[in-house]
């Protein structure tokens, strides 16, 4: 009899029992999901991103399809840091024993480092997602994962304000992301996330004007995929440090994909909006289709393909 494969998973120090986690902001703070299934079988849950004070986040409408995907501008819509820490926390740690990845999202570089500190007295928190790669807020978010220099001052900032390991989320949205990867690791990153959604729109053909209420949003879905696979396999080139993929992952064969592109984890979002089982039913499914490619453990196809 076959064993079946081992899907531990590890980025840097941070344990999984699976590598397949749901994408900051599409999972809430888990409430909604647990009554739909056992959300202790994900390998890590990332947190909705948090702000300093609560945000309504953008006019609506917020969310568009498009062949392939979607589009949203939701805006970082969350109930701030105090409500974070006294309420959600707390209620997902209850449901939830694994790691818990929070998603900081500022707009200046002292409130990513305030952020971070706030969180590194949380012993629910396993490790920091800085979220620098928002397309769908009007400051802030993406200004900083668009230029070398100020994703590095993030990050050297978000490094001296907190114990927990860092995980920068890349926008990829740049001409050059190995560059702004590399300045990320010299400061002090953990680890890398990439990609966060790529900047798009629609026009209404009925009345000429933008679909989204921000008028730009982010895409997402089974169309990011080969983008998101180049770029995960372009950084895990450039740097050492662990890659967490994400970018249009339907299925267990494209876990597959990012893993030998370089992603020691991935994060799974509109897949799991489209269908809120999916990452179980992937996370079921890998083991087959690991052992279908001639491994015996997920971390064995981590990088492979270089």
């Amino acid at each position: 009899m076959v064993s079946a494969a081992d899907l531990s998973a590890a980025v840097g120090a941070v344990r999984l029992a699976n590598p397949v986690m749901p994408a900051s902001g599409t999972f809430g703070f888990g409430a909604e999901a647990a009554r739909l299934y056992d959300i202790t079988k994900l390998g890590g849950v990332v947190m909705k991103g948090v702000t300093t004070l609560p945000r309504l986040g953008n006019p609506l409408p917020r969310v568009t399809d498009c062949p392939a995907g979607m589009l949203n501008a939701v805006g970082l819509e969350n109930p701030g840091i105090d409500n974070a820490l006294k309420n959600e926390l707390p209620a997902l740690a209850s449901m939830y024993n694994g790691p818990i990845i929070a998603n900081v999202c500022g707009f200046t570089v002292d409130e990513y480092a305030a952020l971070a500190a706030r969180f590194d007295e949380s012993d629910a928190v396993a490790a920091l997602e800085i979220n620098i790669s928002c397309p769908n807020v009007s400051h802030g978010g993406m200004a900083f994962g668009t230029d070398c220099r100020a994703a590095a001052d993030v990050t050297r900032a978000v490094r001296r304000s907190s114990r927990k390991p860092v995980w920068i989320k890349l926008s990829p949205n740049v001409t050059d992301i190995a560059q702004i990867a590399r300045a990320c690791e010299a400061e002090g990153a953990d680890a890398l996330c990439l990609i966060n959604t790529l900047l798009g729109m629609r026009i209404d053909l009925r009345t000429r004007r933008p679909i989204l209420g921000n008028t730009f949003g982010g895409l997402s879905g089974p169309c990011a995929l080969p983008v998101a696979i180049r770029m995960v396999w372009q950084v895990y080139e450039a740097v050492t440090i662990p890659i967490v993929g994400m970018g249009g992952i339907a299925s267990a064969r494209d876990v597959m994909e990012m893993a030998l592109a370089g992603a020691s984890a991935v994060e799974i979002g509109t897949a799991g909006l489209v269908d809120p089982t999916a990452l179980i039913d992937i996370i079921d499914e890998l083991p087959g289709v690991i052992s279908s490619m001639g491994y015996n453990s997920y971390a064995a196809l981590v990088g492979a393909a270089h």
